[in-house]
Parts: structure tokens; C-alpha cells; sequence
């Protein structure tokens, strides 16, 4: 089985490219079959965003596809960036350094820990079956001081308690173990394989 992985982002590809090590279903990206859209995330939730990346890439590809749609949350921000994350700074070629800088200085007065969460859906489109939803989430709290060469986004604010590292500070096979789009990606892989 051949499935578009429905994603530009490096970071994304080599983490969902490790999850499907060993696993007899072949991938691809819109790069390789010549795809360049990328799909306005309008939806109002990461399910709806996930939903429309897949189903869109999916019809322009006639493969099942697979996407995601990724947040941060943060409590002492009410929920903070969330659907957000990845636009949380409106502004051209803006980096991963740039989001974890206006992410530190919003949280400034706000009284620690910075409880938060990383919340995933993934989203499976085939040409002649329902999309199909997977979730996962992992727990922690921002922290101030970056940590980890690892990872891309938030991951080296992000400290996970149970690791007593963040999330940058993990290589691919233990990030794998416990990430939030680890814990959905591998949902879907099952539903792939039935």
C-alpha cells in the first residue's frame, strides 16, 4: 500500500518516516508527486483542520492520505496557542525561535509552573471510505530555559516530567515512545494495516 503523507514540514516527515520504519505500507509526500497547495487551515478545531488537509490531498492525489494538525496549549494561557501555534506570530518568514520568544514573554507575569499540553489529530482520507480520526496528547510544562537539539516548534520549552527532559532533548526513538503525534500516528498506522 502507497499513502501520502499529507505535510511539507521536515521536522514532520522524519518523525512520521520513523514511526512507519518496519511497517509494509510505502510513503510519499506532495513534493513527490509534483503536489505544491497547501491547504488554508480554517477549520475550527484540529480535527477539522486535520480532516481538510487530508481530503483535499487526497482528491488532488487518488491516495489514501494521511495529516495532521498539531497545537500547543498552555493553561496559563487559556489554551494558548492552540489551533494557533504554528501562526502565533502574524508575520513573513517567521522561525520556530521567534514563536518560543512571544510564547516566553506572553507567559512573563503569569505565576509558574506553566502547566501545558501538546494535542495531535490525525486525519485518514481514502477515496472510497469516511475519514477517520486518531488523537494523542502529551503532558508538561513550558520552561524558560531552551534545552535539546531535537525536534523543531516548542519542543525545546517543553519539558515532560517523566522523561526529566523536554521534548528536543529526545532522540527520534524515544521521542517516538511517548510524543503526542506518535500516540495518534500509530492509531492510524493500525487502522492502516486492517
Amino acid at each position: 500500500m502507497k499513502i501520502l503523507i499529507a505535510t511539507n514540514n521536515n521536522g514532520k516527515k522524519k518523525e512520521i518516516a520513523a514511526l512507519f520504519e518496519g511497517v509494509p505500507i510505502e510513503l510519499c509526500f506532495p513534493a513527490d508527486l509534483g503536489i505544491d497547495h497547501d491547504v488554508e487551515e480554517t477549520g475550527l478545531t484540529y480535527a477539522e483542520n486535520a480532516a481538510l488537509k487530508a481530503e483535499t490531498l487526497c482528491k488532488l492525489s487518488g491516495l489514501v492520505t494521511l495529516a495532521d494538525d498539531t497545537g500547543l496549549e498552555v493553561a496559563a494561557l487559556d489554551g494558548r496557542p492552540g489551533l494557533h501555534s504554528k501562526r502565533y506570530v502574524e508575520a513573513p518568514n517567521t522561525t520556530d525561535a521567534d514563536r518560543r520568544a512571544k510564547l516566553l514573554a506572553e507567559l512573563a507575569d503569569k505565576t509558574t509552573p506553566w502547566l501545558a499540553r501538546f494535542v495531535c489529530t490525525v486525519a485518514v482520507a481514502a477515496p472510497d471510505a469516511a475519514t477517520r480520526l486518531f488523537e494523542g496528547e502529551v503532558q508538561g510544562e513550558i520552561i524558560t530555559r531552551e534545552s535539546g537539539e531535537f525536534g523543531f516548534g516548542y519542543d525545546r520549552i517543553f519539558w515532560i516530567a517523566q522523561a526529566g527532559k523536554t521534548l528536543a532533548d529526545l532522540p527520534m526513538p524515544e521521542k517516538n515512545l511517548i510524543s503526542h503525534r506518535a500516540v495518534a500516528v500509530k492509531k492510524a498506522i493500525q487502522y492502516l494495516l486492517k
